[in-house]
């Protein structure tokens, strides 16, 4: 494999890719740095330090600090995932959409059409809502975040804001047709990553300091490699069902006889169920830093990040949501029919109804499974803060998308380097 891999660059083609997302990153974090006119960002940043527990906090995550800037691309990315999200649940209850996801190449145009003005939408109304919320933001020593008020402001930062989000969807598809593939995930990933070298900076600041020992640096290093290989191994994890196609006579020749599988996932629904369970759950944390509501202030004092109460709400809303986008993006009959129509069968079950059961009862359990895994590594982050001490946020949400992406960017440079070195892998092995 060292071998493979030191192909990378002895190809013109893969090299241009690697380059091209390489310029792209480095617009993405020059444009989170151009503030949008009309906000103090002393005033923003020292409003930010009060918020690390809130949605906001989540946010400024995903944007690579874009927010707590206040920059042109302050809403990052998060408007074309909405779009695509719910465009994805539209097409279970929607004929169209699901006639559209059925007609190939066309069909998929559409559909990410579609998304580009649902993204627009999104964007603009909250572009909308932030530009109305900063007006009444304050300031720990009651300074103005904004510092022109009125109609204008509003519709000003929308429009910017807005802006932004379709110039990142831009990047991000650029990046997907021109460099190493999933722009919109690797600019997520360029975002969380971008962090790193503070949080790492600060933990050794802490230990020059003597605030931390060395042997604590060692366990937390430790910890955190195995949390990593944990994630990886079970990212990787497929459950892998055997299909078996019958053998037919087409005229004088004999085809079939194939065995097959379909790979099942551990965590099929990816990180969507954390992603809206800290959503859901930060959502009155933020509201009370806005507005005054008394009763939002008494719920989000029993929600506090950390707390009992939180970590079992957390877990609970995780379990739901991983049943119900794996529900949704996952259709045993669906499948069941097609193997069917194929002349494929799930050895030992029979097949149409039965094997769409038996498939079902398979992913109840994966799913299960996967639900699990997500609550420990979304919760662990707090544990360690709190039981601990550990002076950084390691784990959760970041932990889950950084890894995900970084598998799926290295099967794109595999799939480049299997398509063209093939030859390389045959090398000294038999070939007719």
């Amino acid at each position: 494999m060292r071998e493979d891999y030191s192909n990378i660059f002895n190809i013109p083609e893969l090299n241009r890719r690697l380059f091209f997302t390489l310029i792209m990153f480095i617009v993405f974090r020059i444009a989170a740095h151009v503030p949008t006119p009309g906000v103090d960002p002393h005033v923003l940043a020292a409003i930010f330090e009060q918020a690390k527990g809130t949605a906001l906090g989540l946010f400024n995550l995903f944007s690579g600090g874009a927010i707590k800037n206040f920059s042109i691309i302050s809403l990052g990315i998060m408007p074309y995932i909405s779009a695509a999200i719910i465009m994805e649940l539209l097409g279970a209850v929607s004929p169209e959409l699901a006639a559209l996801k059925k007609e190939g190449e066309a069909g998929r145009r559409k559909i990410t059409e579609y998304t580009r003005y649902g993204t627009v939408v999104i964007a603009f109304l909250q572009g909308l809502g932030i530009a109305v919320g900063l007006q009444s933001m304050h300031g720990p020593g009651g300074a103005s975040v904004v510092i022109w008020h009125g109609l204008p402001f509003v519709l000003f930062t929308a429009m910017t804001m807005t802006a932004g989000s379709v110039f990142l969807m831009f990047v991000g598809e650029q990046i997907t047709e021109r460099g190493i593939g999933n722009g919109i995930s690797l600019l997520i990933f360029a975002g969380i990553v971008a962090r790193l070298p503070a949080a790492l900076g600060n933990l050794f600041r802490l230990v020059s300091a003597g605030e931390m020992s060395f042997l604590s640096l060692l366990v937390i290093f430790a910890v955190a490699v195995a949390v990593v290989a944990f994630v990886v191994f079970v990212e990787l994890a497929q459950r892998r069902i055997p299909v078996q196609y019958p053998r037919r006579m087409v005229g004088r020749r004999l085809y079939g006889g194939q065995t097959s599988y379909i790979p099942l996932k551990i965590n099929v629904s990816g990180v969507i169920p954390p992603i809206f369970a800290s959503s859901i759950l930060l959502f009155p944390v933020t509201i009370t830093k806005i507005v005054n509501v008394p009763f939002l202030k008494t719920l989000s004092g029993y929600i506090m990040p950390g707390s009992l109460i939180y970590s079992v709400v957390y877990v609970g809303l995780i379990f739901f949501f991983a049943y119900f986008y794996t529900a949704i993006v996952f259709n045993p009959k669906e499948i069941a029919e097609n193997l069917k129509k194929n002349g494929g069968f799930v050895p030992g079950i029979r097949p149409g109804r039965y094997t769409a059961e038996y498939l079902d009862w398979v992913l109840d359990r994966l799913t299960f499974g996967g639900a699990i895994y997500l609550s420990f590594v979304c919760v662990l982050p707090w544990i360690l803060i709190r039981r601990f001490n550990v002076p950084f946020y390691f784990g959760g949400t970041a932990l889950l998308i950084v890894v995900q992406v970084a598998l799926d960017t290295i099967m794109q440079i595999q799939a480049h380097l299997y398509m063209r070195n093939y030859e390389g892998f045959l090398k000294n092995r038999r070939t007719r």
